[in-house]
């Protein structure tokens, strides 16, 4: 699912320019780093760690859970039906097992003497409250696009939940092991009314960690939950605060002097300091790419051609230099192959080395501007200081547009206002494209593109296309994994062929921890998997 690409880092921004005639970037060189699948596990407890944030989360509400500050703190302090584990495989969480007796109904036994954090123990009731809240269009969660199948949602037992569909969807059942699938205790919702997920109305779910305080504008600390339900996960740091620290340079500082203990998504332009450090620095799996997402098909962007051409002008290679540091590659598809981990890794990496490579042609692309008639034409694109990398690119998506033809304008968003770009569609309007990351929650590619069939939530230029969801309902309804990534591989095909979004680059989930902790999941399931439960002593 499509998310805001919000690292909140500044560097120098420096204008990237197009590469004349036709050049391979399909793959960058060597990025300088090696993803790692864990870092190492922790030696002992710990009474306290400082863990910082790029920013504080708008709300604590799970309904709300669509980017990273918020999912970073709630993935510690509620669970779901399912669980996504750090390898990618999905287990059981609150439900104890599940069942799809047929294509049209999924059934949930729930695990027995799970309380709340309040100490109310979890019933199908709450299970019920909690999915159904997702579906509510007066809460309009942004994940209710999981639930668009659903029928019915029902307690058919005391600990037993079905749910019933109008029509087969496999993907379902793995968004429950995310935000998704987040159970509340009934009672809190509905006691808390407009105010839960606030500093005042505050959460009461399962996991490991419930929120001990939350000061508004500094921070929230979490404690640990000594009745936690799955004594595996039992945390091994009593309490962990978030902090919010903006800055960049402030943030890499905090970090080198140990002032906090540790942060996901770090600025790029830390990376060499924070390697010299006492702490280590990790690079890890995301199952996304950042893009240059199509919000409006009314304009010169209309035509495919424009949209084709645009991509072929791109400089890939200099927005990986100047906008991350070399700490990146070229993307060659929406999803890399970290997000194929439905199928054999052997498999993916065939199937993504089989894609066209990406290359930069600005006079091929001058042809097509000329054949579409676009010469002149205005495009606009949102852009922000947000992050070095979206200046830096949006700066190589006007350069390109300029060799080309076209007249690119760049409109400068506010860093707080750009998270709505992907909520609220009205804040989009006058803006033809914008640059996003997007990521799986699940380990199933068909989760980021069926949200470009017509009519999703993070379908942003309303792009349409038959085939393209006749492909999708085909996979949603497809059991087994082999032959839904093979429906999967030709929507992939379609979105390369049509670009309602183009593809840019893929850079890794970056992860600090201090000389004092370690354990903590360097991947992005970490917006899911209670993290912070391994976190502990490094010693």
């Amino acid at each position: 699912m499509p998310k805001t690409a919000a690292l909140a880092a500044v560097v120098a921004l420096t204008a990237v320019g197009c590469s004349g005639g036709g050049s391979d970037n399909s793959s960058a060189s060597d990025p300088g780093y090696r993803i790692t699948k864990d870092s190492p596990a922790a030696k002992g407890p710990l009474d306290k760690v400082k863990w910082s944030l790029y920013a504080e989360p708008q709300t604590l509400d799970y309904a709300y859970g669509f980017d990273y500050p918020i999912n970073t703190v709630l993935a510690n302090v509620c669970d779901q039906l399912l669980r996504i584990n750090p390898d990618l495989t999905i287990t059981p969480g609150l439900a104890a097992k599940y069942t799809n007796p047929d294509p049209l109904t999924w059934v949930y036994t729930l695990r027995e003497g799970v309380k709340f954090h309040d100490g109310t123990p979890m019933t199908a009731k709450d299970v019920v409250a909690s999915l159904k809240r997702q579906m509510d269009p007066e809460v309009g969660a942004v994940y209710s696009t999981a639930f668009k199948d659903v029928e019915s949602i029902t307690d058919s037992g005391p600990l037993e939940v079905t749910i019933k569909l109008t029509r087969p969807n496999v993907l379902l059942n793995q968004q429950l092991g995310a935000s998704a699938g987040t159970i509340e205790s009934a009672a809190f919702l509905a006691k808390a009314g407009k105010d839960y997920g606030n500093p005042q109305g505050g959460v009461n779910c399962t996991g490991p960690f419930s929120v001990k305080e939350w000061k508004p504008g500094t921070s929230i600390t979490l404690k640990r939950n000594d009745a936690y339900w799955d004594s595996k996960l039992m945390p091994k740091t009593s309490e962990v605060e978030f902090v919010f620290i903006q800055d960049p340079a402030a943030r890499a500082n905090a970090l080198l002097t140990g002032e906090v203990d540790g942060g996901y998504l770090l600025p790029t332009n830390s990376y060499d300091k924070l390697k010299s450090g006492d702490g280590k620095l990790y690079f890890g799996d995301i199952t996304g790419s950042y893009s240059a997402a199509v919000t409006s098909l009314k304009g010169a962007l209309g035509d495919v051609r424009v949209r084709r051409a645009l991509s072929m002008a791109i400089d890939r290679e200099g927005i990986i230099r100047a906008g991350l540091n070399g700490y990146g590659t070229v993307s060659k598809a929406p999803v890399p192959v970290s997000g194929w981990a439905t199928i054999p890794a052997e498999q993916a990496q065939s199937m993504y080395n089989a894609l066209p490579a990406v290359t930069t042609d600005v006079a091929a692309a001058k042809k097509l501007i000329a054949e579409a008639g676009a010469t002149g034409k205005k495009v606009v694109v949102a852009t922000s200081n947000l992050a070095p990398e979206i200046s830096v690119a949006t700066n190589a998506i006007q350069a390109a547009g300029k060799a080309i033809g076209l007249d690119v304008e760049l409109k400068t968003i506010a860093p707080d206002a750009y998270t709505a770009l992907f909520t609220d569609p009205s804040s989009r309007a006058g803006i033809d494209l914008l640059v996003t990351s997007g990521y799986d929650v699940t380990p199933d590619p068909l989760e980021f593109y069926q949200t470009l069939q017509t009519g999703e939530f993070a379908n942003y230029g309303n792009w349409s296309d038959p085939e393209y969801d006749a492909i999708t309902q085909q996979a949603l309804g497809t059991t087994d994994p082999a032959a839904r990534a093979q429906l999967t591989i030709k929507l992939q095909e379609i979105a390369l062929r049509e670009l309602p979004g183009i593809p840019l680059w893929d850079s890794p989930l970056s992860l600090y921890q201090g000389k004092r902790v370690t354990g903590a999941t360097p991947n992005i399931t970490q917006l899911s998997f209670p993290w912070a439960a391994t976190l502990g002593a490094a010693n």
